[in-house]
């Protein structure tokens, strides 16, 4: 499972949102998300999913590279609509014994399951688009007004990026630690669901430690090279909007806008499945 992990990772390629201010991606991304909340109708998965599709063409990333991480989160889906689908009273469409099915049940659990898949291919694609520098620059620019309130943006946003960037190497430091116990004879993928769960527990200590040591010579590195946070740093290519960006924002909060009206659409029309 953790072989498949993407999330985090960026994806080297040349495309048009790769090319696309990070400024404009990190609101376009929240915009995203929110927008996955204010609605309740087909018509709206219909219209996010058209949304997303596009941008994942215009990403140029491998959609096998897109869904190749969802696998971690499929424990996380299942425990979901379990309890969506037993747990939803409503109109019964199946019983038997004490368990029973309902349609308020089934839509709640497709709607939800579909619900945090976007959540977590939407975020994706905006670590697959922008390197870790981008993304400092952008949470900095943004934050800048913070400043004002002696919040030190900077640091915050070097905190940000660098989290995202040990995600991957974290899980290849964990795939490491998993092909040395399998040499020794571990049994990672025998048995129930239950044990190899168990079977995990003995990555944690050396992954904790590993992640520990990584972080002090990261530490060490900053601190050889003078770091000392945003004060009296220069940049050596400055964030520009250019009208292509310009564009881009105008597309998404026009999304945004069709996300808000479908309600209306929905109400109107009696589509409400």
């Amino acid at each position: 499972m953790l072989r498949n992990m993407t999330i985090g990772s960026y994806y080297q390629t040349d495309s048009p949102l790769h090319r696309m201010d990070p400024r404009v991606k990190l609101v376009s991304v929240l915009v995203f998300l929110v927008s996955l909340f204010l609605f309740d109708s087909f018509l709206g998965y219909v219209a996010v999913t058209i949304f997303l599709c596009v941008v994942i063409t215009l990403s140029r990333v491998p959609l096998r590279h897109v869904l190749k991480g969802m696998k971690v989160i499929v424990f996380l889906l299942l425990f979901t609509a379990f309890f969506n689908l037993f747990f939803t009273k409503g109109e019964v469409v199946f019983s038997w014994q004490f368990i029973s099915i309902t349609k308020q049940g089934i839509r709640l659990c497709a709607f939800i399951a579909l619900r945090l898949i976007y959540l977590v291919i939407g975020s994706s694609m905006l670590t697959y688009t922008t390197t870790p520098g981008q993304l400092t620059e952008a949470i900095e620019s943004l934050l800048g007004w913070l400043n004002f309130f002696k919040v030190p943006v900077h640091d915050f946003a070097t905190m940000m990026s660098l989290a995202l960037r040990f995600i991957p190497i974290l899980m290849m430091e964990a795939n490491k630690i998993i092909d040395a116990q399998k040499a020794r004879g571990a049994r990672f993928e025998d048995g129930g669901l239950i044990k190899r769960i168990k079977s995990y527990v003995s990555l944690i200590v050396p992954l904790f430690v590993s992640a520990t040591q990584r972080a002090y010579e990261l530490g060490l590195a900053m601190e050889a090279r003078c770091y000392n946070g945003g004060r009296q740093r220069t940049k050596l290519n400055p964030l520009r909007l250019r009208v292509s960006d310009l564009m881009a924002l105008g597309v998404v909060f026009g999304y945004l806008a069709v996300i808000i009206y479908i309600p209306s659409i929905a109400q109107m029309t009696g589509i409400m499945i």
